[in-house]
């Protein structure tokens, strides 16, 4: 189930605003957080059945580990708890790596020793990599002693399973919502805020992300030779609006919904297109996810604090790494990630990260981060290669123009045109004045509901098109 779709629209989602708000609305928070947990469950369920237990063996598992560790450090037994965070980590990452990684794997293997091997069906489960980061986030801090225990598993269950960020993130810490899950009330404030950011977050998917992958899709689609250079342009442009809008689109929906219920999530996306390094670029761009491998790999690699700028090297090598693994299977995700790396590494050795161009760095950061969306998007290294020959131009006889881009660009030029002016936070400055003062809030009403009105006219008309990060 997804939050774009008419089922969540207008099936889900009332029956659990309903029930929460109506049947339950004078009841105690603790048959609020089952009921919470038992509609995350089903939401899970609905499109991924025969992974239902493996979520719950990994709710239990991870509570389980957590009240061990908690109970052994009372005891003052330095040695056990570390030997349940190690089990812990490696059967999270273990299993991680079943679904995930092992035909990659497994196909390395058998290229390199030229056996025949049988690779076994392995179906991915949708979102393993975010509940899995979440759940191991809580048993490394609670072995470091920054979140309290939670002794109760309905709970525990609650903060990983929790319909809104289950699937696609963001990447929410324990600690940052325990105290909420224990006690919260949501205001009318609350609702209102989350149900605009929610309409906003749908609008961004689907009258931007879906529209623009019409065109990324077609040009990715087509044999690399065929492109025209303005058209490969136009393909990569369009991609990389649409991650943006898809994945700032479904954590808009997320952070909304958990508002709805009274839960505060941190923000995944700061405008990273005006970002004039790329490391201010990864300041803005998932910041759960970046946030949460400097807390759990790079800090504990030594970070900053080593002696020698190899050993800094290094520990930017293994996150960067990771960041590209995180993402998928594929060799293209690997060279994604690590293409960061180099760029990460030339700016500390510059100071372009202490102190980045102006309009020079935006524009720099901008071509970088484009031309990495062409490795992120790209099935494998030849569609990479012939991508990128298309947009230079590497071609013989290519020409800059051709019928298909003319085309396109006369008939998605006005969404690029909104893409580009939303990705720029020209009205940032005065959000607060203009939604705190009277006279906005009819026509603010009135634009939200022509959001919605407009996105649900595209989704219904339109074809089943997933969010992009559903894959990771």
């Amino acid at each position: 189930m997804i939050f774009s779709s008419n089922i969540f629209l207008f099936g889900f989602l009332p029956i659990v605003l309903l029930v929460y708000f109506g049947l339950l609305g004078f009841c105690p928070l603790w048959v609020k957080n089952i009921f919470l947990l038992l509609v995350s469950l089903f939401f899970y369920a609905w499109g991924e059945p025969k992974f239902i237990c493996m979520l719950i063996f990994s709710i239990l598992f991870n509570w389980l580990c957590g009240l061990l560790i908690h109970q052994y450090q009372k005891k003052e037994k330095k040695k056990i708890p570390k030997i349940i965070l190690i089990i812990s980590i490696l059967v999270n990452i273990g299993l991680l790596f079943i679904y995930k990684y092992l035909l990659f794997t497994m196909g390395i293997f058998t290229a390199l020793t030229h056996m025949e091997i049988t690779l076994p069906n392995i179906v991915l489960p949708v979102g393993i990599s975010f509940f899995t980061f979440q759940a191991l986030s809580y048993v490394i801090d609670v072995y470091r002693g920054t979140s309290a225990v939670q002794k109760n598993p309905l709970y525990l269950g609650l903060y990983i399973s929790f319909f809104p960020q289950l699937v696609a993130g963001p990447i929410v810490r324990y600690n940052t919502i325990a105290a909420e899950i224990k006690n919260r009330k949501t205001t009318l404030d609350d609702f209102c805020s989350g149900f605009s950011r929610f309409i906003i977050g749908l609008g961004k998917k689907a009258l931007l992300a879906d529209q623009l992958a019409l065109v990324a899709d077609r040009a990715f689609t087509m044999q690399p030779y065929d492109l025209s250079i303005g058209f490969a342009w136009l393909g990569a442009i369009a991609f990389m609006l649409q991650i943006y809008y898809d994945f700032s689109g479904y954590s808009d929906m997320a952070i909304g919904l958990g508002r709805m219920f009274g839960f505060h999530f941190m923000e995944n996306f700061q405008y990273p297109y005006i970002a004039n390094s790329i490391t201010d670029f990864w300041r803005r761009w998932h910041i759960s996810l970046s946030s949460w491998l400097r807390d759990y790999i790079y800090i504990p690699l030594g970070g900053n604090r080593v002696k020698t700028k190899t050993r800094l090297f290094f520990n930017l090598f293994m996150v960067w790494l990771a960041t590209g693994i995180w993402h998928g299977a594929n060799w293209t995700f690997i060279l994604w990630g690590l293409y960061y790396f180099v760029f990460i590494v030339i700016e500390r050795l510059c100071g372009l990260n202490k102190k980045p161009l102006k309009i020079g760095g935006h524009i720099y950061t901008l071509l970088i981060v484009l031309f990495g969306w062409v490795i992120f998007r790209s099935a494998d290294f030849r569609q990479l290669v012939g991508y990128c020959k298309s947009m230079l131009g590497l071609w013989p006889d290519r020409i800059f123009l051709n019928d298909y881009a003319l085309f396109y660009f006369q008939e998605y030029g006005l969404v690029y045109l909104a893409a580009i002016l939303c990705s720029i936070p020209w009205l940032s400055k005065y959000k607060e004045k203009i939604c705190n003062h009277p006279l906005f809030a009819i026509p603010a009403a009135l634009f939200l509901i022509c959001i919605f009105v407009f996105s649900v006219s595209f989704i219904i008309k339109g074809n089943y098109n997933p969010f992009i990060y559903f894959n990771f």
